[in-house]
C-alpha cells in the first residue's frame, strides 16, 4: 500500500531532502500535499514533478500565481492559501504521514493539527514543543499519533534509547542524554570580534547545510538551547539530565548514557537525509542517499564543554525551561524577532541574546495550559522585542 505523505515546508531544506529520499524509495510513497510560504517557482516545479493533490501557499497572492502556473501547465493540483489550509492538509483523512518542516512558530498550528488527527508526525520543527510541549505531547497521546524526531540530535537519541523508554528513563536504565553541538562558526574566534560578525559569516556553518534562520541559531547556540527544551518533552525528562557536548566534527549526532557505564552513540555523516529516511521507514530502515561514514578519514573525534560566556543563548534557554509555563514560547518569539533583525542588518550579532534576555525579563510568563494563552504570550514577546529594536537596541 502506498503511503500518502504531506510535506509542510516542502521548498525548505527539510522538504527538499525529504523529496530526495522519497524519490529513492520506488513508489512506496505518494505526495498528497506540498506547502510553502511564498516561493512560487520552487513549489510549482515540485508540483510539476510530484503532482500532489493539494498545494498550499501561506500568502494569497503567491497562491494565485501558483494556481495560474499549474492551470497553464495542465496540472490537476488544487491550490489553497492561508494558515488554516496548512492545518487542513496536515489533518486530512487521506494524509498518512506528515513531515513537519516549517521553520519557527509558524509550524505550531499545522503540526498540532496533525498530532490531533493521529498522524505519523515527523517533527523537524522544534518550536512546536518549545512553545506548547505539554499540549503537544498530550495531543499525541490522546490521538494515538506517532511522533518521530527529525532533528539529527533527537533522532540520534531516539535511536539510542531502549524500546520502552516511555515508561521513564530511570526505570529503563538511562542516566543522562548527551546532546552534541558543533559549536558553529564562532566556536574559537576571539570573543571581542563577535559584535562585528555579519549575517553571511553567521550563516556559514562548518558542517551542515541549513536555512539562514537555523544557521544563525546554530551560531548563537540558541538552536541547542531549543533542542534541550525539545528533548525534555520528547523523552519526558528535565534539563538536569541533559548535557550539551561540543563536538566540532558533527559525526556523533548525540548519545545516551546508561547507569551501567555504557554510552550509546549514533554516528553518521552530517546529512539530514539520514534522520528523514529513518523516520519514513521506522521501525525498518531504508536507503537515504547519504555516503557511508569513513572513520579512517575522520581519524579523531573532539569534545569540549560549552562556553556560556560565548553562547549566552544556551543559558537563556535552560533558564526559560526552568521557569516553565509560557517562558519558552516567549524565549522563542524574541529569538525569532532578533534573528530576523540581525539578518536584515538592523541589530548586531551580540544584540540577539541581549534582546532575548530583555524580553524574558519584561514579558511575564503564564501557565501554558491553553493554546490561546501560548499564542498571546508569543505575540506579546514579539511586540516587546520589535519595540526594543525600534528604540535602538544593539
Amino acid at each position: 500500500m502506498t503511503i500518502r505523505l504531506t510535506i509542510l515546508g516542502s521548498t525548505g531544506t527539510i522538504g527538499v531532502n525529504t523529496l530526495d529520499v522519497v524519490q529513492r524509495l520506488s513508489g512506496q510513497f505518494s505526495i498528497f500535499a506540498l506547502t510553502a510560504n511564498s516561493n512560487v517557482a520552487s513549489l510549482f516545479e515540485q508540483c510539476r514533478v510530484w503532482q500532489p493533490r493539494y498545494a498550499v501557499m501561506v500568502e494569497e497572492q503567491a497562491a494565485d500565481e501558483l494556481n495560474q502556473r499549474c492551470r497553464s501547465a495542465g496540472l490537476e493540483v488544487e491550490v489553497l492559501s492561508g494558515k488554516e489550509a496548512l492545518a487542513d492538509v496536515a489533518a486530512h483523512d487521506e494524509t498518512d504521514y506528515v513531515m513537519a518542516g516549517i521553520v519557527g512558530a509558524a509550524g505550531l498550528l499545522p503540526n498540532l493539527a496533525a498530532a490531533r488527527a493521529g498522524k505519523r508526525v515527523m517533527l523537524a520543527n522544534k518550536e512546536s514543543l518549545v512553545m506548547s510541549g505539554r499540549l503537544f505531547m498530550d495531543a499525541v497521546r490522546d490521538a494515538g499519533a506517532v511522533l518521530l524526531p527529525i532533528d539529527s540530535e533527537h533522532n540520534a537519541v531516539f535511536q539510542c534509547m531502549p524500546p520502552d523508554f516511555s515508561r521513564g528513563l530511570s526505570s529503563c536504565g538511562v542516566e543522562k542524554i548527551l546532546l552534541t553541538a558543533s559549536g558553529g562558526p564562532f566556536r574559537t574566534v576571539p570573543l571581542e570580534t563577535l559584535a562585528r560578525v555579519t549575517p553571511d559569516q553567521a550563516c556559514a556553518h562548518p558542517n551542515w547545510v541549513m536555512g539562514r534562520k537555523i544557521s544563525v541559531d546554530s551560531a548563537t547556540m540558541m538552536n541547542k538551547g531549543l533542542e534541550v527544551i525539545e528533548a525534555c518533552w520528547l523523552f519526558d525528562t528535565t534539563p538536569a539530565d541533559i548535557e550539551v557536548v561540543i563536538h566540532p566534527q558533527s559525526v556523533i549526532h548525540s548519545m545516551v548514557q546508561y547507569v551501567d557505564g555504557s554510552v550509546l552513540a549514533q554516528l553518521g555523516n552530517p546529512d539530514m537525509r539520514t534522520p528523514i529516511a529513518y523516520s519514513l521507514a521506522w521501525p525498518e530502515r531504508c536507503e537515504s542517499g547519504v555516503a557511508h561514514l569513513d572513520l579512517f578519514e575522520i581519524r579523531k573525534l573532539d569534545f569540549e564543554e560549552p562556553d556560556y560566556d560565548r553562547f549566552p543563548c544556551l543559558r537563556l534557554a535552560k533558564d526559560a525551561m526552568a521557569r516553565g509555563g509560557t517562558a519558552p514560547a516567549i524565549l522563542n518569539a524574541a529569538n525569532e524577532v532578533a534573528v530576523a533583525a540581525f539578518l536584515d542588518e538592523k541589530i548586531g550579532f551580540m544584540a540577539i541574546p541581549e534582546l532575548v534576555e530583555d524580553t524574558l525579563s519584561k514579558v511575564s510568563a503564564r501557565n501554558a495550559d491553553e493554546l490561546s494563552v501560548i499564542l498571546a504570550d508569543d505575540l506579546n514577546a514579539r511586540e516587546h522585542a520589535q519595540k526594543k529594536i525600534a528604540d535602538g537596541v544593539g
